[in-house]
């Protein structure tokens, strides 16, 4: 086996996971617009916003365990758990770590989303957006492939993607339907109109 198996595993890994989170932000929050109206949204479409969110947990946890398999930079379980607990990188490595816990919210709240209020579940669900900008910035400061022009393009697509589809969110809102309360003089005539 190469010796450098666990660190190639690990820039793959960290890479294919940012770019799920990408797909997932961008279907998440194009869901959550007027482009696929409730009544004409298919379930596959929530569905597939759920599976990129998942595979995003899945890379993390790839990217993290191909992390203390490496020898380069030791790492344990508590420099990639806990804040500033890392060594090499300390700042960086700290962000992800912070996007990594903030990640695992987003999925087990998503999970949980019928057992918890709306408003926990929504307010807990933003933070999508900081999940981006902080694996973002994870990668631009601690990521060895930032010099590769294939990165740079595809962190320049990602960035622009999740710019566009928050300026489409911010300029097309869904709908709310409105719940009014018929007028006394509405409902009597409802009832006038039905009887024989």
């Amino acid at each position: 086996m190469n010796p450098q198996f666990w660190w190639y595993l690990t820039r793959a890994s960290g890479i294919v996971a940012w770019l799920m989170l990408t797909a997932s932000v961008v279907w998440g929050i194009v869901l959550s617009t007027r482009a696929f109206p409730d009544q004409r949204r298919p379930a596959w479409l929530l569905d597939l916003h759920r599976w990129l969110g998942g595979l995003t947990v899945s890379f993390v946890v790839i990217h993290l365990a191909a992390l203390v398999a490496d020898n380069y930079v030791t790492f344990d379980l508590v420099d990639l758990l806990v804040p500033f607990a890392s060594e090499w990188k300390p700042l960086p490595v700290a962000i992800g770590v912070v996007a990594m816990w903030l990640l695992v919210a987003v999925e087990a709240t998503s999970l949980l989303m019928k057992h918890l209020p709306r408003r926990v579940w929504r307010g807990i669900h933003f933070t999508s957006y900081a999940v981006f900008l902080l694996a973002s910035l994870h990668a631009s400061f601690s990521g060895t492939d930032r010099a590769n022009w294939l990165y740079q393009v595809s962190a320049a697509a990602s960035i622009v993607a999740v710019m566009w589809a928050t300026v489409y969110r911010l300029t097309h809102p869904k709908r709310v339907a409105s719940r009014r309360i018929p007028s006394r003089s509405t409902a009597n005539a409802a009832a006038r109109s039905e009887e024989p």
